[in-house]
């Protein structure tokens, strides 16, 4: 079975591939990347048409590979990833953070949202259920450590920032890039941790297995 992973940051495809090791190991894997997107974003501020284009792009060019399933990286695309959902439907096709928010649903009515690229925080709350309070939280400059190959940095940065969420049920760790801080960020708060790539490696094999 082959499952498409599209990323838009290129420090996104180590966790989601040690997830699917750990636990879908039977999948095959083709890995997609344009981090021209989040530097896109970044730049304009706010999801554009040429953006949802490309992203109908890259997910046509997967599926024509004869891929059964897709999963985004990126979770600061959402606009973007629900075109291709209503166009390939009824393929999977998942944001990389709507599983492990079905999962928050069971750990609280309190979840605390680390990310460490700011445009995470401006759309991925409103996908969160509207009966969860959700508590955002930037990690600044965690991306940049992780930008220059200071994991050990870009880990401590987190866990700093998370320290505001310790009142939380659960912490939501927003990013792909975010799940090697996952023990870091724990040991800080004592909270329990989400990630995004083992909470969407679950959904998948579940849909497709």
């Amino acid at each position: 079975m082959r499952i498409a992973l599209i990323h838009a940051l290129r420090h996104s495809p180590p966790p989601i591939e040690a997830a699917f090791a750990r636990l879908w190991p039977q999948a095959t894997l083709m890995n997609l990347l344009d981090d021209s997107l989040s530097a896109d974003l970044a730049r304009d501020g706010k999801i554009t048409a040429a953006m949802t284009r490309r992203f109908l792009e890259l997910a046509r060019y997967a599926k024509a590979t004869g891929t059964e399933g897709i999963l985004f990286t990126c979770s600061a695309f959402g606009p973007c990833i629900e075109a291709v959902q209503r166009e390939f439907a009824p393929m999977p096709v998942l944001k990389p953070n709507e599983a492990m928010i079905e999962e928050a649903q069971a750990a609280g009515a309190r979840i605390g949202l680390l990310a460490s690229f700011a445009p995470t925080l401006a759309s991925m709350p409103a996908e969160f259920p509207a009966a969860l309070s959700v508590v955002p939280r930037l990690a600044e400059g965690a991306l940049a450590a992780l930008d220059r190959g200071d994991g050990e940095a870009h880990d401590r940065l987190a866990a700093e920032a998370a320290r505001d969420l310790a009142d939380c049920d659960a912490i939501a760790l927003a990013q792909f890039s975010l799940a090697r801080a996952a023990p870091a960020v724990a040991a800080a708060t004592g909270r329990p941790v989400l990630t995004t790539p083992e909470s969407a490696v679950r959904k998948l094999r579940r849909l497709l297995a």
